[in-house]
C-alpha cells in the first residue's frame, strides 16, 4: 500500500521559510515522478516543484513553476525516500494546502495532475503579511 505522508505546514510571516518533508512508503521504484503541489482556497491545484528521482542526486531532474523560481527548492533523500521543498522568502499568495504527489513518466515528469496516482493528504500553508 502506497503511503504519502507530508509535514511541515504552519504559519509564517511573510518573507519567511519553510520546509516541507514527505515520506513516502510502498513505492515502487517506477514511481520516478515526485511533485510538490498547492490549491489554494477557490483555485486549482497547481504544480509548484517535481523532481525525477530516477535522474540521481540530492537535486535529481527539477522542475519550477514561474511562480515559485529562485525562492523554492525541491531535493530529494533517496535513503530516506523522501522529497523535501525548501520555500524561502515566502508571499501571502503561498498561502495554500501543499500536496507531494507521486507518478511515472517513462521520458520524464510533467505537472500534470494526472500522472500523479499516489497523493499525500496535505499540508497547509499560511503566510502572514
Amino acid at each position: 500500500q502506497v503511503q504519502l505522508v507530508e509535514s511541515g505546514g504552519g504559519s509564517v510571516q511573510a518573507g519567511g521559510s519553510l520546509r516541507l518533508s514527505c515520506v513516502a512508503s510502498g513505492l515502487s521504484s517506477s514511481n520516478n515522478c515526485r511533485a510538490w503541489f498547492r490549491q489554494a482556497a477557490a483555485k486549482e491545484r497547481e504544480v509548484v516543484a517535481l523532481i525525477n528521482t530516477a535522474s540521481g542526486g540530492i537535486g535529481g531532474g527539477t522542475g519550477y513553476a514561474d511562480t515559485v523560481k529562485a525562492r523554492f527548492t525541491i531535493s530529494q533523500d533517496i535513503a530516506r525516500n523522501t522529497i523535501y521543498l525548501q520555500m524561502n522568502s515566502l508571499k501571502p499568495e503561498d498561502s495554500a494546502t501543499y500536496y507531494c504527489a507521486t507518478g511515472y513518466g517513462r521520458v520524464g515528469c510533467d505537472g500534470a495532475p494526472s500522472r500523479y496516482n499516489y497523493w499525500g493528504q496535505g499540508t497547509q500553508v499560511s503566510v502572514l503579511s
